[in-house]
């Protein structure tokens, strides 16, 4: 017979092994998505997790944040964790790595009630360190040519929103106000890429600048630093310091154009940059422009692009390309100044190109004929994901796969595929979930073709025989993402008295209610459709959550589930109450999470389901509302595990704060 003692809730055998486990976390400026850790050590693999500091006071599942892609077994230095809600004010966070303990690469240690995936502990305690996290900004600028009137900066966040401002090098002098030579329109919070800044006093050298992130303290999304003189809209810090970037700004008359060779599904080509002193387009002739065919050769022209540097400018050709080509991107001038491409009809006597040394500016490379996907960080529901964008040389579809596509899980992985996709570009591709997912992840959109022409996807159940991946450069065409899960419902139809909807399940990554509403919240009606809600539901998983309505359904339709948070922390819901300034609808992609099920009443004389809706529910809200109170029974194992681990947790934390 084995002996097993238990430490905390973790076998003591394991916490044995675990002793090696190490994490380094320091005092950091975040703008707001994600933190850095230092270092981590998992002796076999795992993830790295921030909890905020609410985990002091014993609240394991709801403290976590976010967590890192799955690490391999090792040493781990310089993680970048995402964050699944941004973090909008400065405070302590504790970084604990955790084990991934049902082997699945993704961290599902609070949908699965903290029976997956714990933390890796070591003398009874789980393992972390703290850190001050500085909601603040970041900022990034490269070296440019410019036009003298405009910049562009790469990337700014912003914690709070707030604006970047162009100072000169003389700010490094204590010209503080002097040295601003433009700002930003306002930029709300978030990530920001390839921000113009049209400047007010322009660049005639070559100039060192500085751009700042800036708050928007009084809140009128203006920039009133200089006239306010320094009260209002003082720049964003991090260690005492103005959060800046320096770059070479070079004012130039010389037209440049770059592309790398890429994969596309032949219809488009994407120039990584351009820069047009003078304005104009960028056109794409294939190779028969170097035999003299100047006209024939081309495939397609950008839109009208203002004077300056252009990031990632996608070209829409004329016709598709059938096979691999090279092509080659041209600047064009606007000579006749109305900013719309007439150099073939003219017979190149209007909107010609630049030229440098006599000869047009240009670069040239592959366009492998293939597919593209293009997938952004956001957030999902848990049913369904939308692909940004997918082009595809033939007829297909886009496949979603889930971390484990890492560890070589080719058809395991595959979590959902979209409907048959003709032949060419789709934007904003919804796919359904063949089965929730229920924790924050990095998915793989990956495009796949249509190889036996029967336009279902077969992949999986031929074992790869056919439908497979689109490729290029040896590899299958994906794209990559943080997608965060926060909440996610499911309900099935159901029959009954009208009394009471029972919810299939709901995951609340910081707890909350699952209220019932009717389809009238389709029309608007926020308050008036809430027929019950649930009692407060703890973070994680509850099965089978049984809801007493208020308000009894009286004929069969369409009920709407919604995840609801407990944003003033009281375990009460009032939304309805407060007339939405608490407890509001979980939202992602912008939409209320919600489900919906077609409700039968028993008895009555019209027992068909009225059509299930489709419409995303409104956020507008009414003066109306009224009062709720509901009774509700979950099923959700687990939590006797996480009693013990806010022993595991509280034991770590008392211990670093001892250091």
């Amino acid at each position: 017979m084995t002996l097993v003692v238990v430490v905390g809730g973790i076998p003591a055998a394991a916490a044995a092994q675990q002793e090696t486990a190490s994490v380094s976390f320091e005092n950091q400026a975040t703008g707001g998505t994600t933190v850095t850790v230092d270092s981590v050590t998992l002796p076999d693999g795992g993830f790295v997790t921030i909890h905020d500091a609410s985990v002091t006071d014993g609240n394991v599942l709801g403290s976590v944040v976010g967590s890192s892609t799955y690490l391999d077994a090792g040493t781990h230095e310089n993680v970048t964790v995402h964050l699944d809600e941004p973090v909008g004010e400065s405070g302590t966070f504790v970084a604990m790595p955790h084990m991934d303990s049902d082997g699945d690469r993704v961290y599902s240690f609070v949908a699965a009630n903290g029976e997956a995936d714990g933390p890796y502990t070591a003398d009874g305690s789980a393992v972390v360190d703290t850190a001050m996290v500085n909601a603040s900004a970041t900022v990034s600028m490269s070296d440019q040519p410019t036009t003298g009137d405009s910049v562009v900066v790469d990337r700014v966040e912003l914690s709070q929103g707030g604006f970047v401002t162009i100072h000169d090098a003389s700010v490094t002098e204590g010209a503080v106000f002097e040295s601003i030579r433009g700002t930003s329109a306002y930029l709300p919070a978030g990530v920001h890429e390839n921000v113009r800044v049209e400047l007010d006093a322009p660049v005639t050298e070559n100039t060192t600048l500085v751009p700042m992130a800036h708050m928007d303290t009084d809140g009128d999304e203006m920039y009133t630093f200089p006239e306010s003189e320094g009260e209002t809209d003082g720049p964003y810090t991090a260690d005492g310091s103005a959060v800046v970037d320096t770059a070479m700004a070079m004012p130039s008359d010389t037209a440049s154009v770059n592309y790398t060779a890429k994969a596309t599904g032949g219809y488009s080509v994407v120039v990584d940059s351009a820069y047009l002193p003078d304005g104009g387009f960028v056109t794409i002739h294939d190779g028969t422009v170097t035999d003299g065919q100047v006209f024939e050769s081309i495939r397609g022209t950008s839109m009208y692009l203002e004077p300056g540097l252009h990031h990632d400018v996608r070209v829409t050709l004329d016709s598709p390309l059938n096979e691999t080509t090279t092509v080659v991107p041209m600047a064009h001038m606007d000579t006749d100044g109305d900013e719309t491409y007439t150099f073939p009809e003219s017979e190149g006597e209007a909107d010609g190109p630049y030229t440098a040394d006599g000869s047009a500016v240009v670069d040239s490379g592959n366009a492998t004929v293939s597919a593209s996907v293009d997938y952004t960080m956001k957030s999902s529901d848990g049913a369904t994901v939308v692909v940004d964008r997918v082009e595809l040389s033939q007829g297909g579809f886009v496949t979603i796969h889930d971390p484990s596509l890492s560890g070589g899980a080719v058809f395991d992985s595959v979590v959902g595929t979209s409907m048959y996709l003709p032949a060419g570009v789709h934007e904003d591709v919804e796919v359904t979930l063949d089965e929730p997912i229920r924790s924050s992840q990095v998915l793989t959109p990956m495009a796949h073709m249509d190889t036996n022409d029967n336009e279902a996807y077969d992949f999986v159940t031929s074992e790869g025989e056919s439908d497979g991946p689109f490729t290029a450069d040896g590899g299958a065409v994906v794209a990559s993402a943080h997608t965060s899960v926060n909440a996610v419902v499911t309900a099935m139809d159901q029959s009954g008295d009208g009394t009471t909807v029972t919810v299939e399940s709901v995951t609340l990554h910081d707890g909350g209610f699952v209220t019932v509403h009717d389809a009238t919240v389709t029309e608007g009606q926020v308050f008036e459709s809430v027929r019950g809600t649930s009692a407060y539901l703890e973070p994680g998983t509850h099965e089978n959550v049984e809801i007493t309505l208020d308000t009894p359904l009286e004929e069969s339709g369409t009920v709407v589930p919604m995840a609801h948070m407990d944003t003033n922390g009281n375990e009460a819901y009032d939304f309805v109450t407060g007339e939405g300034e608490n407890d509001g609808p979980y939202v992602a992609a912008g939409g209320a999470v919600v489900t919906t099920a077609d409700y039968t009443v028993e008895g009555t004389m019209t027992e068909t389901p009225t059509e299930t809706m489709t419409d995303e529910p409104t956020t507008e809200m009414t003066d109306e509302s009224m009062e709720t109170t509901s009774e509700s029974s979950t099923d959700a194992p687990g939590f006797g595990l996480v009693v013990a681990l806010v022993a595991l947790v509280a034991a770590a934390l008392v211990a670093a704060r001892r250091r």
